[in-house]
């Protein structure tokens, strides 16, 4: 399971011109959900998502997580985090978890943060979205939780 995290000053979500989703201060978290992701995976990428240290402490140094700063957290579905871009001029995407296993993941990964931090926020798997966002810093990360069939292929 892939996650792009961004910190972000705000962040939202429109889909077909409705706003589904908006953060202030926080994390934008794209995810990709590959063959192979579970729940176990959902879980790992959970907490390294709300314990990761990417926000500035009283010295300025990326001390602080989510969790010590009350950020928000937007989850974003997408599914081209998970392509294959190795070879040629056009990504294919057979890493990519078929709709079914990646929307429950994605559905989970939604539930389980919502339980365990409070200002959580989603996109739409499978919606055409438009995501707008500002960066803060920029800090981006990408964090991959990997499967065995990932972990071959590295």
């Amino acid at each position: 399971m892939i996650g792009l995290l961004q910190r972000v000053t705000a962040a939202r979500v429109e889909v077909d011109g409705s706003c589904i989703a908006t953060i202030g201060g926080g994390l934008l978290v794209f995810v990709g959900v590959e063959r192979g992701d579970s729940r176990g995976h959902a879980d790992r990428l959970l907490e390294r998502l709300l314990g990761y240290r990417v926000f500035p402490d009283e010295d300025g140094k990326m001390n602080l997580s989510l969790r010590d700063t009350q950020g928000e957290l937007l989850l974003a579905p997408q599914f081209t985090l998970a392509a294959n871009t190795d070879t040629g001029m056009r990504p294919s995407f057979p890493p990519a978890a078929h709709t079914p296993l990646a929307a429950e993941l994605f559905d989970y990964l939604v539930e389980q943060a919502c339980r365990e931090h409070v200002l959580v926020e989603s996109g739409r798997f499978g919606a055409s979205m438009q995501i707008t966002l500002t960066s803060d810093g920029p800090v981006t990360f990408l964090l991959h939780v990997r499967n065995a069939a990932s972990a071959r292929r590295s």
